[in-house]
């Protein structure tokens, strides 16, 4: 079973500086996400540098689905943008939702969102971190004085 843990965010703040917006951040962005599992989805870690978020969006048109990368934010929404057709019928049991949504993920430093593409009403959107040249780990040559 998965249980929810808290943590003094004071103590974390006094020991590490300049720190504090992003657990004032994580706080907020797992707190929200808490309140709603729809739509379900996965998300896959399919090599060192590569995410993959699966979403499944059935019911939804293309049309209907926005991928957003706003700095370190990705916000897939969903809206129907006809009238919905089904209003009439009448449900003996209704199943498959077909609500609005929107889902917000964090993503780290270096992480590009690469595309997004929907089969079988899954939308997949792959994430790969590419960090640039600049920032990687080097070797510094050692030159021997004489």
């Amino acid at each position: 079973m998965t249980q929810l843990v808290r943590f003094d965010q004071a103590a974390l703040n006094r020991a590490l500086i300049g720190f504090d917006q992003l657990f004032d951040s994580f706080e907020s962005r797992f707190a929200n996400q808490l309140t709603t599992n729809y739509p379900p989805h996965n998300v896959v870690k399919t090599d060192e540098d590569t995410y993959v978020i699966e979403m499944a969006v059935a019911g939804f048109k293309k049309s209907e689905i926005a991928v957003e990368v706003e700095q370190d934010m990705l916000t897939i929404r969903g809206g129907a943008s006809a009238p919905n057709e089904t209003a009439q019928r009448m449900y003996l049991h209704r199943g498959l939702s077909s609500r609005d949504f929107e889902r917000t993920f964090s993503l780290a430093e270096h992480m590009i969102v690469k595309g997004a593409e929907i089969k079988d009403g899954i939308l997949t959107i792959t994430i790969e971190r590419i960090v640039p040249e600049d920032k990687k780990p080097r070797l510094i040559d050692i030159v021997e004085v004489k």
